[in-house]
């Protein structure tokens, strides 16, 4: 494998040499091919697995702050929000599960991104979860605008608890190639402890998650 940062080499590329010593070291650099180690081979059998993944999954989601509820029917997620009174007196809400939650305006009319900068809920669609690390796969072209994620106050990822995965290594060999070339995983909500190392909820993105994992 040949490792070359390509900002690197045009950085190198314009810089003009002031002496000719200098022009030869960066000469020896933009000729130099750096050769790097192959990836290591994994033993599946040295991986990390779970009795009970569902159980691992919520309990690693609530010690980065979200929330995880087991459901066995979408109209139960309507249900659990409504309970809840930052969603309950929520003005904006767009779904992407609306056969679960409905939106309260039609998000097809919104062409700038910039329109959903007081949207209060975005209902998501996750791919798959990830037991060891609390995290949701949710594929790009899922989002009709990516900001949908980040922008919203309050964030809900619906996502099946069959298609659970014990460890990241099972979750990059299932990604694969991107579908999409946007994909992230969430695992919330945002936080930031660095400030005076007091722990901020909402920092950067949704201030509260909450995760409905399906049959």
């Amino acid at each position: 494998m040949v490792c070359r940062e390509p900002k690197t080499i045009t950085m190198i590329q314009q810089t003009k040499a002031t002496t000719k010593s200098r022009q030869a070291i960066l000469d020896r650099l933009l000729g130099t091919e750096v050769i790097g180690p192959g990836l290591p081979t994994v033993d599946p059998n040295q991986l990390i697995h779970f009795e009970d993944p569902v159980a691992k999954f919520i309990e690693v989601l609530a010690t980065v702050g979200g929330q995880a509820h087991v459901v066995d029917d979408l109209r139960q997620i309507g249900e659990i929000l409504a309970k809840l009174p930052v969603y309950s007196q929520a003005k904006r809400v767009v779904s992407l599960v609306p056969e679960a939650v409905p939106s309260s305006f039609d998000l097809a009319a919104i062409d700038d991104p910039h329109a959903l900068a007081s949207l209060d809920w975005t209902i998501a669609k996750g791919e798959f979860p990830v037991a060891e690390n609390g995290a949701i796969w949710v594929q790009g072209e899922t989002m009709p605008h990516r900001v949908l994620l980040f922008i919203a106050q309050y964030l809900a990822i619906v996502v099946s608890r069959s298609q659970m995965v014990h460890n990241l290594h099972e979750a990059y060999a299932r990604i694969g190639t991107p579908k999409s070339p946007f994909g992230v995983f969430v695992s919330g909500p945002s936080k930031t402890a660095d400030i005076e190392q007091s722990l901020v909820l909402g920092a950067h993105g949704c201030r509260e998650l909450q995760v409905f994992l399906t049959p």
